[in-house]
């Protein structure tokens, strides 16, 4: 699976350190920057590529990167075939249900709000949980048909 990663100088350390981390899980990984720090950047110069990309790849999976993760969904959301779900912590379960209930293909990430460890446990429950199918199905269609 081909994992593609983006983020604002926000989380600029973290995603380094988790495509590091991917790479080590045998990952195909692609890094849609940025790639260095610039605190006056704009998350949606990365998001949009990223987004893109798995819009495109059904097979792959996008995680990306911001302060809270909020505006960094929010524009991932707005390109068509993605579904990108927000965790900044909180219960585990959310994470499970984005995958199984919303088929969620980019899990956009709260920087600030989560240690390393944390994020990587969430990244592996993430990428390993299954969408459920079924009734959700045709949710999912009427949210990629418009």
């Amino acid at each position: 699976m081909i994992i593609h990663l983006a983020t604002d100088h926000a989380g600029l350390e973290l995603k380094n350190i988790i495509k590091d981390h991917l790479f080590e899980k045998s990952y195909d990984v692609i890094d849609h920057g940025a790639y260095e720090y610039d605190a006056l950047d704009d998350y949606p110069d990365y998001i949009f590529p990223c987004a893109k990309a798995v819009a495109k790849d059904p097979m792959s999976r996008g995680i990306i990167l911001g302060g809270s993760g909020q505006g960094e969904a929010m524009a991932a959301n707005r390109i068509k075939g993605c579904r990108a779900a927000v965790f900044y912590n909180g219960p585990k379960d959310i994470i499970k249900l984005s995958r199984e209930h919303n088929n969620a293909n980019i899990l956009s990430l709260g920087a600030r709000f989560m240690s390393q460890e944390e994020i990587f446990d969430i990244i592996k429950l993430w990428l390993e949980e299954p969408f459920s199918g079924g009734r959700h199905q045709k949710r999912i269609e009427k949210l990629d048909s418009i």
